[in-house]
């Protein structure tokens, strides 16, 4: 497959955090919208229809992760950036057409929503093995950077001029991130060490994503990174699909503070990304960051689990923060125990795995929702002001947010995730 635009410049990682930046910026916008469209859509079923719609989404990610990884190893990085940008962006505009259209779109858009492992392939193509672990952060700090500002901006400008006008700028957005990759991207996998046909690389062993996961386990130091992501990511991913849900509806946070909360947690991963991860790595090595990484995650899933009062939910955000270091470090060891020409592969492993999670994940945590009855509270017709006007009092005089009184434990799925993350950690001690 012929590039017909080489692109500005030399392929570098910069290109890669742009693409990135671009994509999830235009969904952070979404974010206070998506909000309410799934509460008058679904009403007292949003976290559990929230969960299966992004369950679906997930597991599709999953059965297409191995086989867009391997083609990419065949036709090259810069055609699946396009692709993957492309159909995971297309259902934006489905929002303000029809909600019932936007959410089952949103859901099969889960077929194309790998670009994470397309940008690591495309960033291991162009980085020597010593630098990777600090470019794969940076890469996983733009995804935080993106988050940071754009929640805010995306509920400014829809109390100022209505939702309609949010839509129309994360189309654009979208709309300019694949005109970014078409024209100014450059291929970073050269057509000289690529297979003359797709046939003689990829096979239906490579692209089975289940085959995939029987093939982890004949490398054990693989199996034991891909089990630790599994088990790390799948409460992540469960929390990523419903935190703002939370946030606002049941613990009382105003759109105003949830997006102060992203904003500063955005900011927090971005330090830890970049130079904290970069002296976690130069300092104890790369197992001993994972676990590092896995406590701090243990940490602020109690926290949300148990979480009554403001300050916990700030402790919470600062610990994921400082948890945001998994991923990285483990798709850097996962990257040095694979060799130039796999990848691309081997990566898509590893966003299998978590497509995979992010269809488990978001399901669990909604199911475990509806089946201990945690509704959204306050309800529709509470204004922003009356919440913060509550959680304001209450935090002053050290009274719980608005949860149900009687309840020891607002959020059962999370305390579920953070034993499957202290299994995680226990399987990282055996990593060498």
């Amino acid at each position: 497959m012929q590039d017909p635009v080489p692109g500005i410049g030399k392929p570098s990682v910069y290109h890669a955090v742009i693409v990135i930046f671009l994509e999830f910026f235009a969904w952070g916008l979404l974010t206070t919208p998506m909000i309410d469209l799934l509460r008058d859509t679904f009403e007292h079923h949003t976290l559990l229809i929230n969960g299966l719609i992004q369950g679906i989404k997930g597991i599709l990610s999953f059965l297409s992760a191995p086989l867009l990884g391997a083609l990419s190893d065949v036709w090259g990085r810069k055609s699946f950036l396009l692709l993957t940008v492309f159909f995971t962006c297309a259902p934006i505009p489905l929002m303000q057409l029809s909600p019932w259209w936007f959410f089952a779109m949103t859901s099969l858009s889960g077929m194309f929503a790998v670009t994470f492992s397309i940008v690591f392939a495309y960033v291991a193509d162009i980085t020597e093995e010593v630098n990777r672990s600090t470019a794969y952060g940076l890469v996983s700090a733009t995804f935080a950077a993106s988050l940071v500002t754009s929640p805010a901006i995306g509920t400014y400008l829809s109390r100022a001029y209505g939702e309609a006008a949010v839509v129309a700028l994360a189309t654009a957005i979208a709309a300019f991130d694949v005109c970014f990759i078409l024209v100014a991207v450059p291929e970073s996998f050269p057509e000289k060490l690529r297979p003359k046909s797709w046939e003689s690389q990829v096979s239906w062993e490579q692209v089975d994503p289940f085959g995939a996961l029987k093939n982890i386990g004949q490398d054990k130091t693989l199996l034991l990174a891909c089990t630790a992501v599994f088990l790390s990511y799948l409460p992540e991913a469960g929390q990523y699909s419903c935190i703002v849900l939370y946030l606002r509806h049941v613990i009382g946070f105003s759109d105003e503070k949830v997006a102060s909360y992203i904003a500063v947690v955005g900011v927090l991963s971005i330090v830890t990304q970049t130079a904290i991860l970069t002296l976690l790595f130069q300092t104890v090595g790369n197992r001993n960051t994972i676990i590092m990484g896995l406590s701090f995650q243990i940490g602020q899933l109690i926290c949300y689990a148990f979480g009554k009062v403001e300050w916990m939910m700030w402790l919470a955000g600062c610990l994921a923060a400082l948890s945001s270091i998994n991923y990285p470090s483990l798709s850097s060891l996962v990257s040095t125990i694979s060799s130039s020409e796999q990848q691309g592969v081997v990566q898509g492993m590893v966003t299998g795995i978590r497509g995979l999670c992010n269809g488990l994940g978001p399901a669990m945590f909604g199911l475990a929702f509806h089946i201990f009855h945690v509704q959204l509270d306050p309800g529709p017709s509470q204004s922003a002001e009356d919440q913060d006007l509550i959680v304001g009092n209450n935090s002053e005089i050290g009274l719980p947010l608005p949860t149900n009184p009687e309840t020891i434990l607002p959020g059962p799925p999370f305390l579920f995730g953070a034993f499957t993350v202290i299994m995680a950690m226990l399987i990282a001690f055996f990593i060498p």
